[in-house]
């Protein structure tokens, strides 16, 4: 159980750390972005940085399905990488399956990446609402 716990911290701390690396791209590219008057403004630059945002997001999300996975066919639960990248994204997303399971010395590892998966959905949520709250801020700003 040890060392379950033990992989799943140390996933854990993989996850975040590509969490923070996505948060702090799309904080320092607002930032640049606002200051040089590139976004903020026009409507479809706006909309693009929000879709880019959006998607900057998603694929940190992938990737971190992606390291569950490997960390979870680096503990010997799946034959090939495509079955455990159908359970990470089962857990990471909180949908689960009954199709596949862990066997019981791994078998806490899905809850831990359940876990996981809700705080870094929670934390793309709030950077896209974020951005849209910083470019509505500069759209309306002149206005009371």
């Amino acid at each position: 159980m040890v060392d379950c716990l033990l992989v799943g911290l140390a996933a854990t701390v993989g996850t975040v750390a590509i969490q923070g690396l996505m948060v702090h791209t799309v904080i320092i590219r607002l930032h640049i972005d606002l200051q040089r008057g590139w976004i903020g403004g026009r409507i479809c630059k706006n909309l693009t940085f929000i879709a880019a945002t959006t998607l900057l997001m998603l694929a940190g999300i992938s990737l971190e399905v992606a390291l569950w996975a490997l960390v979870l066919e680096l503990c010997g639960e799946f034959g090939d990488f495509g079955t455990a990248l159908y359970y990470s994204a089962g857990s990471f997303t909180t949908v689960g399956s009954g199709s596949v399971v862990l066997s019981p010395g791994w078998r806490l590892l899905g809850p831990i990446e359940a876990i996981a998966g809700m705080l870094m959905f929670g934390i793309s949520t709030a950077v896209i609402f974020a951005v849209l709250q910083r470019l509505i801020h500069v759209l309306f700003s002149d206005s009371v």
